[in-house]
């Protein structure tokens, strides 16, 4: 599942009349890198959640639809934040574990080694990268045991990528809805796990962060 529905405020202006994920960085749109690389992974079966300007994302990917690949859309009258999104789109994901991948990122991680990702029962296995600058608390510190906690140090940063079982999202009502009450919730139970890629990655949240990652990969 790409995330692809979110109004990408802090993008302003440039938000304003083209979705986050069709931003472009090194000439491609930021949602086509994904998709790329995920096909390239191994993954033929795709959902798109869609909200804001959500035509035009759909719009894009009508050549792809047309030559044979598998995407269905979610629509979210207004955005309804990562969990609620995954929860409306519950229905189109089936009953194995999935992966999510934040379409407003960029990284070269090699998403064909989630395809056998360990996922606890009922909980997720998260993709953890280095902190960056805005962000320098991380999020989870990386047991020895590969599972996550909120109290430890060192902490890194959790990705916008990770692999959950439809279980996780059990009893959450449909709706507007945040993830990380859910990942917290599955630290207590010791149902959250991850691993730590030392790579490249790239939380485009920002015009300043879009425009350095544009000029870095147009010298790659």
């Amino acid at each position: 599942m790409l995330l692809a529905a979110g109004f990408g405020e802090r993008m302003r202006p440039l938000t304003e009349t083209t979705p986050k994920p069709l931003l472009q960085v090194g000439g491609k749109a930021l949602i086509d890198y994904h998709l790329e690389a995920l096909q390239a992974a191994g993954f033929t079966e795709f959902v798109i959640n869609v909200s804001w300007l959500g035509e035009q994302i759909e719009a894009h990917f009508a050549p792809a639809l047309a030559a044979g690949v598998a995407i269905r859309f979610s629509r979210e009258q207004q955005p309804l934040e990562t969990a609620g999104g995954i929860v409306k789109a519950l229905p189109l994901l089936g009953a194995e574990p999935f992966l999510v991948v934040n379409a407003d990122v960029w990284t070269d991680y090699p998403l064909h080694a989630l395809r056998n990702a360990a996922v606890p029962a009922g909980g997720a296995h998260l993709l953890l990268v280095d902190n960056p600058p805005h962000h320098p608390g991380g999020d989870f510190h990386l047991q020895a045991s590969g599972l996550l906690d909120r109290r430890e140090s060192p902490r890194h940063t959790y990705a916008g990528i990770g692999v959950y079982a439809p279980a996780f999202f059990a009893g959450v009502a449909p709706g507007k809805r945040p993830l990380l009450p859910l990942l917290e919730a599955a630290v207590a139970r010791g149902a959250l796990s991850g691993e730590h890629y030392a790579g490249r990655w790239c939380d485009v949240g920002t015009p300043e962060r879009l425009r350095a990652l544009d000029a870095d990969l147009g010298i790659l």
